[in-house]
């Protein structure tokens, strides 16, 4: 899954100017103020509020370049700072471009950032880290294609060379070029790889990523073969695994969890390709193989993954090594391999927005959208993504058409996309999650499709949103029915009704009523009314999270089919439920039983 690009947020029309003078050469979307930052230069995304639009991105894990105040950014973002391995980089640029000051992720590639920023606008970078003012690199931010084999002493070698120690630096490429002019460094292009080794003793070795891993396997072979015979075949050629750029196999082996997991544990990515994009690679092969030809449609797995990823004037300097499940190649590249060819594992993010609010949407739920390649569901509910779905490609299904836009999804995730299907609620709850399961169960979906990874990221449900906004209805024992009996024979429905209020359930109904569909919700009252006292409170929540939200309790004697509508969730109350003035308010509660407890252990 790819790294969202940056976005450039600007509050004025002068921010926003600045922008387009470096938003190409970063790969970055421009983000304005609504208002503000119209005029010759349109940003390709407008918000209303600052900073709910800054906590939203940061969330979601994009980098953020803020032509701002500095304050700005730091008071938006600073409830949300917890793990500096994990948060996005941050830089605040002032919006005459007279300042660029990387706030977040300096070590991580914001200084990297700042300063590409900076030479653009003619400038200097206001880097603070003290490594880099005094040694002109960060030790532990290698650039793409380079590789640091321990970067957990980076901070002991970087101290080191602050205080005054010597070094020597061997065969130094061009992104440590600025240690070469430290006075306390000697350079020497011996050695058999890029090290910088302090008197002390300790060492940084850097590593380029040139070399790629072909795999293969049999169905279901145990991961820990083939991590054992990627592990001894590296061991034996003394090939350094932090080398390896990627791991490459066939698209059949997509979902194979031996395949999966050895990239997830080497911390890369797994590429594959088709068995002709592997067939093409024939002739530079130095096994090849007919058993294999006859079984999936190419010479050689393992090798030709290597060479292909590799790229074309690659060198097979392992071949085919192999255990009883499992073979690996490796493929050596000229130079480092900063782009990788083939197609990564296509992925499903069911996403689940909660009601709608940005704010009651989980930070998961964001960073899935932001590094998404295509956003699909029904066209209400990708709107309500806002400014994160802005300028990404999207399928806008009607509703009716679920299965059609799972579907459309599942086949889009099997061409290597990651595809969310956006739902309101949570995903796995009266929406959409179950449906993709029950496809991939079905089977009647193309081989790509059926192997592609499912994630869902959990939203707030209607249920759960309605009872935070009223109280505490679901304080003990509460049940969910959809009055939709367009997927559900009604007499399953009436049973279901007829269960809940005999068991005296707080009931939450969903899908109450329709334009066409109205007596269920008549026929379900009746029957609570029943089994539950006069009185008895019933909360009825429509447009949950959004401007035109409405709570009203009635009591259960009270309802009318007219109360509600299709943006409407329904509670009803057991028969402890009970309202309670809190502020002035009606607020709503159901007890949990801590009251009898309390009474049996009283003195």
């Amino acid at each position: 899954m790819a790294e969202p690009a940056p976005v450039i947020v600007c509050l004025t029309h002068t921010g926003a100017a600045l922008a387009a003078r470096f938003a190409t050469a970063m790969g970055a979307s421009v983000h304005g103020r609504a208002g503000r930052t119209q005029g010759a230069t349109i940003p390709d995304v407008t918000f209303e509020e600052t900073t709910a639009h800054l906590r939203d991105l940061f969330a979601a894990g994009v980098p953020v370049i803020g032509l701002c105040a500095a304050g700005i950014l730091i008071r938006a973002i600073a409830p949300l700072i917890a793990d500096k391995h994990r948060e996005p980089l941050v830089i605040a640029v002032a919006e005459d471009g007279s300042a660029v000051v990387p706030l977040l992720g300096g070590h991580r590639g914001a200084n990297r950032m700042a300063s590409q920023i900076a030479a653009i606008l003619g400038v200097a970078p206001a880097v603070t880290t003290a490594g880099d003012l005094s040694l002109g690199v960060a030790l532990d931010d290698p650039p793409p294609g380079w590789r640091l084999t321990n970067p957990q002493d980076a901070g002991t070698v970087s101290a080191a060379l602050l205080a005054g120690a010597s070094a020597t630096l061997q065969k130094p490429p061009d992104f440590l070029a600025p240690l070469s002019a430290h006075p306390n460094i000697t350079t020497t292009s011996t050695g058999d790889a890029v090290t910088l080794a302090v008197a002390s003793g300790e060492t940084l070795t850097y590593q380029p990523t040139d070399l790629v891993l072909g795999v293969g396997c049999a169905r279901h072979c145990p991961p820990g073969e083939l991590a054992e015979l990627v592990s001894n075949t590296l061991k034996k050629h003394e090939l350094s695994a932090a080398r390896v750029a990627a791991v490459a196999s066939l698209d059949l082996k997509a979902d194979e969890t031996a395949v999966l997991d050895l990239a997830e544990d080497l911390g890369l990515t797994a590429r594959f390709f088709s068995a002709a994009e592997l067939e093409a690679e024939a002739p530079r092969l130095a096994t090849p193989s007919k058993v294999v030809f006859a079984e999936v449609g190419c010479h050689g797995v393992a090798e030709g993954a290597a060479l292909a990823t590799a790229g074309t004037d690659a060198q097979l300097i392992v071949t085919k090594q192999k255990s009883a499940n499992a073979t690996v190649a490796v493929a050596q590249a000229p130079t480092s391999l900063t782009t990788l060819p083939g197609r990564p594992r296509g992925q499903v993010s069911l996403i689940g927005l909660g009601p709608g609010r940005g704010d009651w949407r989980t930070p998961e739920a964001s960073r899935l959208i932001a590094r998404a390649d295509e956003l699909v569901g029904y066209g209400f509910y990708i709107d309500l993504v806002g400014p994160l779905a802005r300028g990404k490609p999207r399928a806008d299904f009607p509703l009716g058409g679920e299965e059609d836009r799972c579907r459309y999804a599942l086949e889009q995730a099997g061409t290597g996309k990651h595809v969310a299907l956006i739902c309101s609620g949570d995903a796995g709850i009266y929406a959409m999650g179950a449906l993709v399961y029950e496809l991939l169960d079905r089977g009647d979906l193309s081989d790509a499709a059926r192997r592609v990874e499912v994630v869902t990221a959990p939203g707030i449900t209607a249920m759960q949103a309605a009872a935070a906004r009223i109280g505490a209805p679901l304080g003990h024992d509460f049940c969910a029915i959809s009055l939709s009996d367009l997927l559900t024979p009604r007499k399953d429905v009436e049973k279901r009704i007829l269960a809940a209020a005999q068991g005296d359930f707080v009931t939450a109904f969903y899908n109450p009523v329709s334009q066409r569909r109205r007596a269920l919700f008549v026929q379900a009252i009746d029957t609570f009314r029943q089994h539950r006292p006069d009185g008895t409170p019933v909360l009825i929540a429509r447009s949950l999270g959004r401007p035109d939200e409405a709570l009203t309790i009635r009591n259960i004697e009270e309802i009318s089919v007219d109360d509600v509508d299709m943006m409407t969730v329904v509670i009803v109350g057991s028969s402890q439920s009970r309202r309670v003035g809190v502020g002035g308010r009606d607020r709503l509660f159901t007890p949990r039983g801590y009251a009898a407890k309390h009474q049996e252990t009283a003195p």
